[in-house]
């Protein structure tokens, strides 16, 4: 069944041509990632699908009878609603039940009069009538691992993370057949990806959403769709499947190519002596010819900039933090922390969001003091310094003179110098753009300017604080592997987990109440490690749990032929599925099978593990029996 279809659309701002002529369509429980470059459209044509911007040609079909939800990368809120309100549609029949009981609720915390009771126990029935118990909580467990807890504060009170936040709370609440998301991860910590992996997973609905992070885009889609170009090409696979394929479509494009200019300089021999008189044959020769030249001509692969910044002398005094502590009023984000940097480290920086990474990086670039503590810089360190904040730049400036204001001539790589012109073209911003104005740039190329600002001053210590906001997939790999060649110190904290596993060697990790603790290994790693204890921690409090539910019965009922036939099926039953546990498991750790099998594995081993709880717990009590 067809949701979502796009015919021949194309779109331009200007001279500037986003896309032309592109189809695709999105059919029931597909889930489909949109990549290209930035500024080559991919906003603009989720906000053509959404009406919320007219295409110059071509034409957008949705199915009447569906629901549909959008995450826009610039959410906006009516002034002077609540969270709650924010959240739920006022046109809901669960609206006016829900809010009647969250306003019953607050007012028991102050008032516990008769008619607070009263009102109290209306607001519960018409819950009951609504049915909208199972709603509200579907609210708050989105809300609250989304780290909104307070439904009643202000909307206008919110920053712009805890806004987007709220806006893809909002998508994801109501049971939609349609959600389309941009950039969905944007100002969520890992902690949060992760979740929201596991939610879009188990979803049955369609999915279409534009988004950088490759392990995200592997665990939630199994279909890609590329905008290069002018066309889309649809790839059925995860990731790594998606480069082997394009690599492919590349090399066979590029031959392909090289054929039609050999044909070409034929044909353009054959045109140049061509007698002026034309046959009905000849034309045709030359319809063709002209179609050859185009294709001859068309540019199929783009020279992929590479990041080779010089570095400055590294002396053997590079960073040392001595006791660092640092809290705001009772807040302590950093508690007696000591590091002496060494040449060549290589660090990432995890935690949740508000735990004190971009205070860590503020505190050593001097933005502001410790409480306690001291941080000593070497004499020869230069600090390259990335920031949430950004460059502070006029919008009416182009790019060639932001640059110009840094320097006119820019140390690069292993030659001398190169001009502002020269920079800028080299981090893939070509002679037309470079005379463009700033504001005129999309969220994903002004973060790819401040990055390539960054390297102007020959820095040997790099402190990158998210950098991997709005940047394509291109340009990540690409930064990816200039920091695999970079000769100095790295410092980096980003929520991109393929990024930090490539890019780092050691983690410092904020684990709250101001605990930063060193784990030498990669994010993955790491995060296995977690999962392993807190699989560990889980499984102690259920043995607790049962111990105490045994300690708890007072008799025990003596076990007849019914509960033995049943404890000897349960030793069977827990033994057959404790195997196909097993096999699963392996399975998944294999790497090995497409983004379907991924899928159907998951909850295949989801599904044995619930039955393995409750026959396990039945199998506890039958053993009080005396039957072991």
């Amino acid at each position: 069944m067809n949701y979502l279809q796009v015919d021949n659309l194309s779109k331009s701002y200007g001279e500037k041509l986003l896309f032309k002529g592109i189809s695709f369509g999105i059919n029931q429980g597909q889930k489909v990632a949109l990549i290209a470059k930035n500024g080559t459209g991919k906003t603009s044509l989720l906000n053509i699908i959404m009406g919320k911007d007219i295409p110059d040609e071509g034409s957008v079909t949705i199915r009447n009878d569906i629901k549909i939800s959008y995450l826009s990368q610039n959410p906006k809120f009516t002034s002077g609603i609540s969270i709650l309100e924010a959240v739920i549609d006022s046109k809901s029949d669960f609206f006016d039940a829900i809010r009647s009981y969250e306003m019953a609720i607050e007012r028991m915390k102050t008032d516990q009069s008769d008619e607070s009771n009263v009102q109290l126990q209306k607001a519960m029935e018409a819950m009951d009538i609504k049915q909208a118990w199972d709603y509200e909580n579907k609210i708050k467990e989105i809300l609250s691992k989304l780290k909104i807890t307070d439904f009643n504060q202000d909307v206008e009170s919110l920053s712009g993370g805890q806004k987007r936040k709220l806006a893809l709370a909002k998508s994801l609440i109501n049971d939609v057949d349609l959600l389309l998301l941009d950039e969905p991860t944007n100002h969520l910590d890992i902690d949060m990806i992760e979740w929201l992996e596991g939610f879009l997973s188990s979803q049955k609905l369609s999915l279409l959403l534009v988004t950088h992070d490759r392990y995200f885009l592997d665990a939630v889609c199994s279909e890609i769709y590329e905008l290069e170009q002018d066309n889309i090409y649809k790839y059925r696979g995860n990731y790594g499947y998606y480069l082997e394929k394009k690599a492919e479509r590349l090399f066979n494009q590029a031959r392909e190519q090289e054929r039609a200019k050999n044909l070409y300089r034929k044909e353009l021999e054959w045109m140049r002596r061509m007698p002026k008189a034309r046959t009905t044959k000849s034309k045709a020769r030359i319809d063709a010819f002209y179609d050859l030249e185009k294709k001859s001509q068309k540019k199929y692969t783009e020279e992929t900039p590479e990041f080779n910044v010089k570095v400055s002398r590294i002396g053997k005094k590079i960073l040392e933090v001595n006791h660092l502590h640092k809290s705001f009023d009772d807040n302590i984000v950093i508690k007696d922390f000591s590091h002496t940097f060494k040449r060549g480290e290589r660090i990432g920086v995890v935690g949740a969001n508000g735990s004190g990474k971009s205070t860590f990086f503020k505190l050593i670039m001097g933005e502001l003091k410790p409480d306690a503590g001291s941080i000593v810089k070497g004499q020869t360190m230069i600090f390259g310094y990335f920031s949430q904040e950004g460059i502070m730049v006029k919008d009416d400036m182009r790019l060639i003179d932001i640059v110009k204001e840094y320097a006119e001539e820019i140390p690069f790589g292993t030659s001398s110098t190169m001009s502002a012109s020269q920079f800028l073209y080299y981090f893939n911003f070509d002679h037309s753009t470079q005379h463009n104005y700033y504001r005129n740039l999309s969220g994903g190329e002004k973060r790819r300017l401040q990055l390539l600002l960054t390297f102007v001053n020959n820095p040997n210590f790099l402190i990158l604080d998210e950098p991997t906001n709005d940047l394509d997939i291109d340009t990540l790999s690409v930064l990816e592997d200039f920091l695999s060649k970079y000769q100095g110190c790295l410092m980096v904290t980003t929520h991109d987990r393929a990024f930090l596993d490539k890019a780092v060697d050691h983690l410092f990790v904020f684990e709250g109440e101001g605990k930063i603790k060193d784990y030498h290994s990669n994010y993955s790693d790491y995060r296995e490690l977690k999962k392993a204890k807190e699989r560990q921690e889980k499984k102690l409090k259920q043995e607790k749990k049962k111990t105490n539910i045994i300690k708890e019965k007072p008799k025990v009922k003596k076990a007849g032929f019914k509960e033995r036939r049943e404890f000897e099926l349960l030793t069977i039953e827990i033994d057959e599925l404790e195997s196909v546990k097993s096999e699963i498991t392996n399975l998944l750790n294999a790497g090995k099978g497409n983004p379907d099998d991924f899928e159907k594995w998951s909850k295949e081993f989801q599904d044995i593990q619930n039955k393995l709880d409750a026959k396990e717990l039945r199998w506890l009590e039958l053993s009080e029996m005396g039957l072991e």
